[in-house]
């Protein structure tokens, strides 16, 4: 069981950034790919970003590519999600997730998940 924690949501001007922590903390985090998620109002979860933990392997969804970028810190047991250049359609509640290396990555309901945190992009 993996334990996570966002933080960095916020509301900020379309053009603007902003940067999400997620704090993991449990067993076998090296065995995890870790992830971001997000939900717009109405909407169904989807995939954001994901990134492994024991090497530097990252995916994105195309509305993100090129604007966003995930990282991680070993030392700090975090993952980083930096999002630049934000726009309207940005707006959501944006859930960290751990999962199995073995598990789907773009699959909305596997792994562990954080509370979420708010993400709103004014225009």
């Amino acid at each position: 069981q993996v334990q996570l924690i966002e933080s960095g949501g916020g509301l900020v001007q379309a053009g603007g950034f902003l940067r999400l922590s997620c704090a993991a903390s449990g067993r076998n985090l090296l065995t995890q790919r870790m992830g971001w998620f997000r939900q717009a109002p109405g909407k169904e979860r989807e995939f954001v970003a994901t990134i492994t933990w024991s090497g530097t392997i990252t995916y994105y969804a195309d509305s993100v590519k090129g604007r966003f970028t995930i990282s991680r810190d070993n030392d700090k047991n975090t993952v980083y999600l930096q999002m630049n250049s934000l726009k309207p359609e940005d707006t959501a509640v944006y859930y960290c997730n751990a999962r199995s290396l073995l598990a789907s990555i773009r699959e909305s309901n596997v792994g562990s998940w954080g509370q979420g945190t708010q993400v709103t992009v004014s225009s």
